[in-house]
């Protein structure tokens, strides 16, 4: 029979397994910082176009999850952006696009990330893809992005996101003027500009 104290010792080490500190359930964590944007860039049969949220900054953060080596990278995060900052550097082409994206009705743009096709690499630029789910003037779309990765320092990185979207994706009617002699095209290339702080 074993004395009493030793089994007690032994118990303690087997339990104590179960409290040791599991891997982390996330592979990493990146917080937003001041500096991001959205830019949106079109045409009309006149000319081109760009319009900006400059300076967005709310303090979100990205949580990329581990899967398997045939899954993407989950994440979870959103960037909720006020669709009556845009700002076309004219005037009338400014209301004409917050008029055509219904701020007043739907006042955020919402750009929710779902995966990376895989973790960029830390130290280097680098080229992945991934998917995101756009919310404009009430309706909901998932889009494949193009990402392009750029490390600035130890713990800091710029992620540029590119995708081409149409107004019609959206139920959007493109802006015209005089009678329609101004005819906006329905594509438009949209960059989003994601500064970030890596944790881990």
């Amino acid at each position: 029979m074993i004395p009493f104290k030793p089994l007690l010792l032994v118990l303690m080490v087997l339990f104590s397994g179960f409290n040791l500190p599991h891997n982390k359930p996330y592979l990493s964590k990146w917080v937003i910082s001041k500096g991001c944007s959205l830019k949106v860039g079109g045409s009309t049969n006149v000319n081109k176009f760009t319009c900006v949220i400059a300076d967005y900054y709310r303090p979100d953060t990205l949580t990329f999850y581990r899967g398997t080596p045939t899954e993407a990278i989950r994440i979870t995060g959103v960037m909720k952006l006020d669709v009556q900052t845009f700002d076309c550097h004219n005037p009338v082409m400014t209301g004409d696009l917050r008029k055509t994206l219904k701020s007043k009705e739907f006042p955020k743009l919402t750009i929710q990330f779902i995966n990376l096709s895989r973790y960029p690499v830390k130290d280097r630029e680098d080229a992945v893809k991934g998917a995101v789910n756009i919310e404009l003037a009430g309706v909901n779309k998932r889009f494949e992005v193009d990402y392009r990765f750029i490390p600035e320092g130890a713990n800091s990185a710029t992620l540029i996101g590119t995708r081409k979207i149409n107004f019609s994706d959206f139920n959007l009617v493109p802006p015209r003027k005089i009678g329609g002699m101004i005819q906006t095209h329905n594509e438009l290339n949209v960059e989003f500009n994601l500064k970030v702080r890596v944790l881990n």
